[in-house]
Parts: structure tokens; C-alpha cells; sequence
């Protein structure tokens, strides 16, 4: 199914600035930074952050969140305070399904969770949301900005394969829109460009280009250098072996219709890979986490109550 969503009504207010609890998680012998906000005996949603961000962008949407809600974040693997591993191979999207269920074995490990994820952090999630053995631990998928890779070289052959102007003309701009993409398949010179200055200028750079206050991040060359490896380690496998990747995950999208990153036909074939689907386009740039924090606290409330009756699960 594919239905809009009513409109947003303003979102719980919280205390801001809301210290999360702090806690590690091991994932084999990686060592992920994990933070907790409101009731462990209330509903879990645990939200995953992209690239080049850690846990704190989420930290508005948490605090919106954790009146009604157990609200879980953890830095992935190469971000923030968890480990980083050094080989290519170690940011797979299999090690970081583990990851995920390393951390909701430790915060939820009775009760299924709703996920939330955003830019790489929602690319990451769609590899435990389209496997089998865990769709029955995930109640409710809210992904923003990150499609599944899988679905992406679908979306791909089948543009080539009926080349009609309006194929064709998405096939190019998606292309140039993923520049930054080849360029991480370079050695060497991303990590030397966010050492040499990006990553500095980084707050700079992003409101320069969609207008998004994003807070300095004391991590951000780091995450920035380590980060790389995730589209190293995937991008390419995927998009040209892709598999078919089916979920009975309900699925809400978030689509920011000014992302420069990510086209919003990139969500058009959803229906494809779900039955249970909801799409919800926004003036927006990338950065919504930080740009419409209320926005989006209230999208995740509405789909996890939503989803949450029993009704809306069959």
C-alpha cells in the first residue's frame, strides 16, 4: 500500500539538551558507543545516522522523542566514539547488520524495535530490515535519504533497459548527484582533503550548500577519514550484482525533495520490494535530522503508533 500520512501536529516538547544515558556494545571485537534517552519499558526506536555524522545529529529528534518513547542511537562502526576499524572488508553491510543486532540484543532483546535511519545509516538498515531471519525484531522501518543498494541497481537496469527520455534524464542527473561516490573509490585523497581542511570547514560547507545549521562535531575528520571505507566495501558489489532484497517491513519514506545527494525517484519503485508502504516528500534539503527535527519526530511518532496497532502489522 502506499498512502500519505496526515499532516505534522507539533511534536511532544522535551527539556532540550536531554543527556542520554551512555553505555558500549561489543559486535565481535568491535566496540560500539551506544546512548539511551527516556523508558526502557516503553516502545524502542533506534535510529542509525549516515555520513559524515555520528549519533549527535539525532540528538533533537531523540529529546522530541523521548517523552513518549525508549530512544536508542549508537555511533556506527568508524564514527564518533566506536571503534574504527582499518580493513575495507570490516564495513561491509553483513558486519553492520551485526552491528545492529549487537545493539538491539543489548537495549530490546524481548521486544521487537522500530527503526529510523538516515543518509548511509538508512543504506546500513535496509540490510536488516530485507533479511528474513530479522524482519519479525523490526517493527516499523523510517528511512530517510538512504535507499537499499540492492534496490538502486534494480532501479538502474531498469531505466537502461527502456531508455525513454524521462529514464534517461533521471539515470543522468541521479549520476551526477553521485559524483562524490566515484571519488571515494580514490586512494588516499579523501581522507587527505577532510584532513587538510573539510573537515573544519565542514559546519561551513553544509550550510553553504542547503542552508542546515549542523553542529561542530570534535570527531568529524575522523568520521570523516574512516567513514570512506563504507563506500568502498559496497557500493560497487552491490549496485552491479544486486539482489532481490523483499521486506514485510511496514516502510515509511522520508523524501527531502532538495537533496542534492538523492533523487527522489529513487524511492519510486518501492512498491516493488513492499507491500506495506507510506512516502512522504518534505521541503527539505539532505540534513533533515538536523533542519526539521519537529517535522521529523512527528512522522516517526504518527508511524510508530500507526504501526504499532495490531491491525496495521497483518
Amino acid at each position: 500500500m502506499s498512502a500519505a500520512l496526515s499532516p505534522d501536529t507539533a511534536p511532544h516538547a522535551l527539556t532540550p539538551g536531554q543527556a542520554p544515558r551512555l553505555s558500549t556494545v561489543m559486535s565481535g571485537p568491535v566496540r560500539l558507543a551506544v546512548k539511551q534517552w527516556g523508558d526502557p519499558r516503553r516502545p524502542t526506536i533506534v535510529l542509525v545516522h549516515g555520513y559524515p555524522d555520528n549519533s549527535a545529529v539525532w540528538h533533537p529528534v531523540a529529546e522530541l522523542l523521548a517523552r513518549d518513547f525508549h530512544v536508542v542511537a549508537y555511533d556506527v562502526r568508524g564514527a564518533g566514539q566506536s571503534d574504527r576499524p582499518a580493513r575495507i572488508r570490516d564495513y561491509k553491510l553483513d558486519k553492520l547488520k551485526d552491528d545492529f543486532v549487537a545493539v538491539i540484543d543489548q537495549v530490546s532483546p524481548d521486544k521487537p524495535v522500530h527503526l529510523v535511519a538516515h543518509d548511509w545509516g538508512s543504506i546500513q538498515s535496509w540490510e536488516a530490515v530485507t533479511e528474513p531471519a530479522l524482519q519479525h525484531r523490526i517493527l516499523s522501518f523510517t528511512s530517510c535519504s538512504g535507499p537499499c543498494l540492492d534496490h538502486i541497481g534494480h532501479w538502474f537496469r531498469q531505466r537502461l533497459a527502456h531508455p525513454t527520455w524521462r529514464n534517461v534524464k533521471q539515470l543522468l542527473i541521479q549520476s551526477v548527484k553521485s559524483w562524490y561516490i566515484y571519488f571515494f573509490q580514490l586512494p588516499l585523497l579523501p581522507g587527505l582533503l577532510w584532513r587538510a581542511g573539510v573537515g573544519r570547514a565542514w559546519p561551513k560547507l553544509v550550510r553553504l550548500l542547503e542552508g542546515t545549521q549542523v553542529e561542530t562535531n570534535p570527531t568529524q575528520v575522523a568520521d570523516g577519514v574512516h567513514g570512506v571505507q563504507l563506500y568502498r566495501a559496497n557500493m560497487l558489489p552491490r549496485l552491479l550484482r544486486p539482489r532481490n532484497r523483499p521486506t514485510t517491513v511496514p516502510v515509511q519514506v522520508l523524501v527531502p525533495r532538495r537533496d542534492l545527494y538523492v533523487s527522489p525517484w529513487l524511492t519510486e519503485d518501492l512498491h516493488r520490494w513492499t507491500d506495506k508502504l507510506w512516502r512522504r516528500e518534505y521541503t527539505a534539503g539532505h540534513w533533515m535530522p538536523a533542519s526539521h527535527p519537529g517535522e521529523m519526530a512527528g512522522a516517526i511518532r504518527r508511524f510508530v503508533q500507526f504501526t504499532s496497532r495490531p491491525a496495521a502489522a497483518a
